[in-house]
């Protein structure tokens, strides 16, 4: 069944973008996000001081992992597929965005936990199931990343029994 038509801007909170992806405690990176059109969204993120992935990264030196920020990006993609635009949103939960390539990734300035990050992400459809995500990763007004992946969205059956198998063979 089709869900009803959207109306744009579509303003998103922690919470209802916990509802639409499947990561959780610090994985969970957005706390806001704005989709402003079906391939074209706007989060914020910000890493705490006493974030435990950061503790390690680096000793007296904390930065945000450029890999966080790559993440980041997937997830204002991801959030913002599913909550604006059509297509994705009447795939249902028989499948699941997993990030498929990063294609571009140049990083300008350091994240220090506490920053506010915003993130501004254009998403265009490759196929039926794969994207082409690129953001752009600021700090205040100074650019810190420039981002492009590939999302393809999996069946998530076909995902659920590629991972047993991996996990099957590694025991």
């Amino acid at each position: 069944m089709a869900k009803p038509p959207l109306a744009y801007p579509i303003e998103l909170d922690a919470g209802q973008i916990a509802r639409l992806l499947p990561h959780r405690g610090e994985m969970s990176f957005l706390q806001t996000l704005t989709v402003l059109a079906h391939d074209h969204y706007q989060g914020a993120a910000q890493w705490a001081h006493d974030c435990v992935i950061l503790q390690g990264h680096f000793p007296d030196l904390p930065v945000v992992p450029g890999v966080l920020l790559v993440e980041a990006v997937a997830q204002v993609g991801g959030a913002g597929m599913l909550a604006g635009d059509p297509y994705v949103r009447n795939m249902g939960s028989d499948f699941i965005g997993v990030l498929a390539g990063i294609r571009k990734c140049n990083f300008r300035r350091p994240v220090l936990p506490g920053e506010v990050v915003a993130i501004e992400v254009k998403c265009r459809q490759m196929t039926d199931r794969a994207a082409i995500v690129s953001g752009i990763v600021k700090v205040r007004d100074d650019e810190a990343a420039s981002i492009e992946i590939f999302v393809v969205n999996s069946p998530r059956a076909t995902l659920e029994k590629h991972i047993a198998a991996l996990r099957r063979s590694s025991q």
